[in-house]
């Protein structure tokens, strides 16, 4: 049976990619397929292929499925700004309704597990008054929560989820992708957030030295997610 979620974070660069693709290689070394969305990318180099983003290329790496780049990536933007802002320099409508056939089209694919990945945080604004969270509401996916632990990171990852329950969507999970390994009572902080986010931890990535798909995938409870 297919699996499907939606990765948010707490913030911006705190490492969603990192565990989307490290659970995609996890799902992989049990030998379920695997597909991946990143509906719209800021930050994004020019190539002889055109703009390509460094995080969806790393999903698009750990998908077992053949997917073209555009299908993974369709909305992809030079500027590392907002979506929204970068969107609307080169005239282009960012919304649910433009985003959305891109990431059914994925999910249709029909893999065992399929990752679609916002951008920043919850809130992160469209064009229109929309944000990239009525994009998971529209397609009614559980969310897996990246908290990037370091300093006030329980104030951010409480109110992420307040938010994602409010929004009417499940949290199916959350992972502590430990960003700033100084962090003050680290083990409290992580006992804290155990006891206030009613879902479960799926792993606690610490600050690798080379955080790739494969030593990522080797901190992360698979199981407690796919049963």
């Amino acid at each position: 049976m297919s699996s499907a979620f939606f990765i948010a974070g707490t913030d911006t660069e705190i490492g969603k990619t990192t565990v989307a693709a490290g659970l995609l290689h996890a799902a992989r070394q049990r030998g379920l397929s695997t597909a991946a969305a990143k509906p719209v990318a800021s930050d994004c180099a020019m190539t002889e292929q055109g703009l390509r983003n460094g995080d969806a290329l790393a999903l698009l790496g750990e998908c077992s499925l053949a997917l073209d780049y555009a299908e993974v990536n369709p909305f992809a933007f030079a500027p590392a700004i907002a979506p929204h802002l970068a969107a609307r320099e080169v005239g282009v409508e960012l919304n649910v309704a433009a985003l959305l056939p891109h990431v059914q089209k994925v999910l249709a694919r029909g893999a065992d597990l399929t990752l679609v990945e916002g951008a920043g945080g919850w809130r992160v604004p469209l064009t229109g008054g929309e944000s990239l969270s009525d994009l998971a509401v529209a397609l009614q996916l559980p969310v897996i929560l990246v908290v990037g632990v370091r300093l006030g990171c329980i104030n951010h990852a409480l109110l992420t989820a307040e938010a994602i329950a409010r929004d009417g969507l499940t949290l199916a999970g959350w992972v502590a992708n430990v960003v700033d390994p100084a962090t003050s009572r680290l083990d409290d902080n992580l006992a804290t957030l155990a006891e206030r986010l009613a879902a479960p931890c799926l792993g606690r990535v610490p600050r690798l030295a080379e955080a790739s798909p494969a030593a990522v995938a080797a901190h992360l409870d698979l199981a407690s997610l796919l049963g």
